[in-house]
């Protein structure tokens, strides 16, 4: 176990939110329906793991979810891939997040090339009718996908609700996805209508987006939906085949009173992509029943959001968190959006954002709080910020030194929540609690209902020691399926291959001496630098397409409170890596997967590692770049190759 970081907490919560904080009266209202008296938050989390029908049940409660419930909240035989989630309810995830209405903001945008935008309740509403008679009219129904190539903008989100609102299926990636990224990911599942904006902007760089559409579209073979951002949007649809300008699709319809169809609670409502490392992405399909209510407790008893209160993450469209953030509609949170670089003009951006709008939650990732505190700058000193309660930080563990600076630099006494859980849920495993202190370098808890835990290789609960962030109880945001899965097989070897019937999340976790959760990085072979997911294969994809290059191999290195991409190749004969072919190389990648994918650092060698079976072993060689010892190397084929990975002096600086 842990030792605790320092002998004081960085925050502690006052008498006023334990008295009256959304979480202190949902703990009070579970109590009385339950005839119980909870001591302390982790008495509650005991209870909300072991009745999980009850508990379950009064979030759907507590949260006036709109829909039939149905008279039975969990049936659970005690087989995780068994359990079913209010089997006999009906609801519509938009009909829950567009319960208001009137003249209130429910979506603020921002854009880096300067644009703004306010979207009041009644105008998101009337913009999602007519894109939802629109879609009817394409012909779009339950179960059909819509996938999106989009930046983070207001129309995004009601693309997303029209989508949901009939039942549809929705998918969006990031528009600096190159051609084949995106068609690893939207090719799998078929959609009935891409939505793509004519550009964007990054880092003060107008990207336009054409070229690489009019690739995607003649690969999907379905109609366009072109969105009007970069300036160009009329005349980019009509030079594309079946392509369609966002005034040109809504225009015959004017707004009508919204219909939402309710389905079963598990109905499919998003597919999401796994990174990649194996292959290409898995299609990871999550309901609208576990996705909002899984939502909705993260939302208004993790992070307190109440209605009326200005919510924002730091996300683009191609990571869950843009997720999480869009359904704060259904708490009654104005939601606001960012496109575009955090750092352009500068590290000022995002705070001056969260000052003129007043947020009460800012989310971000740890390497943008660490890449300010290394920029000097002190939005504390610099930006009124007495409005933010909440800081939320994810895509990997926060260093010590980045909690020191949030209390001591951004807001001094503020609650810093970091959190972890990913795609494959999308939501948390461990997260903030607003009845618990922050101590320095630990996650406050596991969330409500979530049976956490960690266990070591043999499967047994742990508490001195590193091991396996696990899950021993099924919870409702658990994929309803893998697309293109029908026996389930990818399902149970993405989770439940290491423990049977016991989610293994591929987190290296450890408990501390407060309850609390420390993440030491990931256990399998994903590269994560700046918190952003990076599956190997996507690279390997673009990189051996280069006739120079034979093979490659990918890692993470450890580097500066980050982890950093490090790409070694196996040339062709007679080939030398030169700066030429190392900016080839790189070109190749930002082109065809993203510029998240450009390696730290290049390195030649003459061998790379495989089993017998003919796999490259990326676990391997993280380890001996980081002068750890190799279990099981005389499972490979070429053991001796790994010491061609050890001390290399490329990867010293």
């Amino acid at each position: 176990m842990s030792a605790p970081a320092s002998d004081a907490p960085l925050w502690k919560p006052s008498h006023a939110i334990l008295e009256a904080s959304p979480m202190a009266r949902f703990m009070h209202f579970c109590a009385d329906r339950a005839g119980v008296a909870f001591a302390d938050y982790d008495a509650f989390h005991r209870w909300s793991v072991d009745d999980r029908g009850a508990f379950w049940s009064a979030v759907w409660e507590f949260c006036q979810v709109l829909g039939e419930r149905g008279e039975t909240a969990l049936v659970d035989h005690g087989h995780m891939l068994d359990a079913r989630f209010f089997p006999d309810a009906r609801l519509n995830f938009a009909e829950n997040l567009l319960r208001l209405d009137g003249e209130e903001p429910a979506l603020i945008f921002r854009g880096e090339n300067k644009a703004r935008a306010v979207w009041s309740w009644r105008e998101l509403r009337e913009t999602v009718s007519r894109l939802q008679q629109a879609m009817e009219a394409l012909g779009i129904k339950a179960g059909d996908r819509v996938a999106a190539m989009m930046p983070n903008m207001p129309e995004t989100v009601a693309a997303m609700l029209a989508t949901a609102s009939l039942g549809g299926v929705w998918s969006s990636c990031s528009p600096d996805f190159g051609a084949e990224g995106v068609l690893d990911r939207f090719g799998q599942i078929e959609p009935k209508l891409l939505i793509a904006s004519d550009g964007y902007w990054y880092n003060g760089k107008h990207q336009d987006t054409g070229e690489k559409l009019r690739v995607i579209v003649d690969r999907l073979g379905c109609p366009v939906l072109v969105v009007p951002y970069a300036g160009n949007g009329e005349t980019l649809a009509a030079s594309l085949p079946d392509g369609r300008s966002w005034d040109a699709f809504v225009a015959p319809f004017a707004p009508q009173t919204l219909q939402f169809e309710r389905l079963p609670f598990d109905h499919p409502l998003y597919i999401l992509f796994s990174s990649g490392t194996t292959g290409v992405p898995k299609c990871i399909v999550h309901g609208a029943g576990g996705t909002l209510l899984q939502h909705l407790k993260e939302h208004r008893f993790h992070s307190g959001v109440e209605e009326g209160q200005r919510l924002f993450y730091f996300t683009t469209c191609g990571w869950m968190m843009w997720n999480w953030l869009v359904s704060g509609l259904a708490s009654g949170a104005t939601v606001c959006l960012y496109d575009g670089s955090p750092f352009f003009p500068d590290g000022n951006v995002l705070f001056d954002y969260a000052a003129e709008e007043r947020f009460a939650v800012f989310g971000t990732s740890a390497k943008f709080i660490d890449a300010v505190r290394k920029s000097g700058l002190r939005p504390a000193s610099t930006h009124d910020l007495s409005h933010l309660r909440l800081i939320a930080s994810t895509g990997s563990p926060l260093s010590p030194e980045g909690f020191d600076f949030v209390d001591e630099g951004i807001k001094p006494g503020i609650q810093l929540a970091s959190i972890s859980g990913g795609t494959d849920i999308v939501s948390c495993f461990v997260l903030g609690i607003p009845l618990k202190p922050v101590w320095r370098g630990e996650i406050q808890g596991p969330g409500l209902g979530m049976a956490v835990d960690v266990w070591s290789e043999n499967g047994e609960p742990v508490r001195e020691e590193k091991g396996e962030l696990v899950c021993t109880a099924a919870f409702p945001s658990m994929p309803v399926m893998f697309w293109n899965d029908p026996e389930g097989a990818k399902y149970r070897a993405a989770y439940f291959e290491r423990f049977p019937d016991v989610w293994c999340h591929g987190d290296f976790a450890e408990w501390t001496a407060h309850g609390g959760i420390v993440i030491h990085g990931r256990s399998d072979a994903v590269l994560n630098p700046g918190g952003v997911r990076i599956g190997t294969a996507e690279i390997y994809n673009q990189v051996e397409k280069l006739p120079e290059i034979v093979e490659a191999i990918a890692i993470g290195q450890d580097w500066e409170d980050d982890v950093r991409v490090v790409l070694f190749v196996r040339l062709a004969p007679g080939m030398a890596l030169d700066e030429a072919l190392e900016a080839r190389i790189r070109a190749q990648i930002r082109k065809g997967a993203s510029p998240r994918h450009v390696p730290a650092r290049i390195v030649a060698v003459e061998d790379i590692p495989r089993t017998k079976s003919g796999k490259i072993v990326e676990l391997a060689v993280r380890e001996v770049v980081h002068g750890r010892p190799v279990r099981n190397s005389h499972a490979l084929a070429n053991p001796e190759a790994l010491e061609l990975f050890r001390d290399r002096p490329e990867l010293r600086t």
